[in-house]
């Protein structure tokens, strides 16, 4: 747990000195600094102004879209799993923004050209490819943070056993 509060500190430091991230930077920070990014990260903005006015915990499970397939928002009721069900993943034409809202969840990174053991190939309807790689970090995202996962990140979002909780997955379009 001290491992995600020192590497929570150290991307919220480091981001919030950037001027301008790169599409590769995958970030890790609290929904009230969002803002931050909006220069950085495709529909982050468009998002949270429909973030604030709305109130997501009340809104049933659905899929709302922002921007047409551009920009949509999976609005989901979560179980968390163990970290053996959930499995290595990454987009080619989306980026994620994963928020817990209502329970903390863990999450695992590795760098998608690192990933060598492809368990299902790329589904180009889903924009999604599966791992059965072991994650190289693993983090916390406490509910009310959230965590952009580019292209070039693999992620093993939904390590959180026993748990059920409300969930937001932002997709916003970065290649055509």
């Amino acid at each position: 747990m001290a491992y995600a509060c020192v590497c929570h500190f150290f991307f919220v430091i480091l981001h919030a000195k950037c001027a301008k991230l790169k599409n590769n930077d995958m970030i890790l920070d609290k929904l009230e600094n969002a803002d931050w990014y909006y220069d950085s990260v495709p529909g982050l903005k468009e998002f949270m102004k429909f973030y604030n006015d709305n109130d997501l915990e009340e809104m049933p499970a659905c899929k709302i879209y922002l921007d047409g397939k551009d920009l949509f928002v999976n609005i989901l009721d979560f179980k968390g799993k163990e970290e053996s069900k959930c499995r290595m993943e990454a987009h080619k034409d989306y980026l994620d923004i994963q928020i817990p809202l209502g329970d903390n969840e863990e999450m695992g990174w590795k760098a998608q050209v690192d990933c060598q053991e492809v368990t299902q190939e790329y589904d180009e309807g889903k924009d999604v490819e599966f791992y059965g790689d072991k994650a190289t970090a693993r983090f916390v995202v406490p509910a009310g943070h959230f965590a952009v996962f580019f292209p070039s990140d693999a992620h093993q979002p939904g390590i959180a056993p026993g748990k059920e909780y409300r969930k937001l997955i932002v997709k916003a379009r970065v290649n055509n």
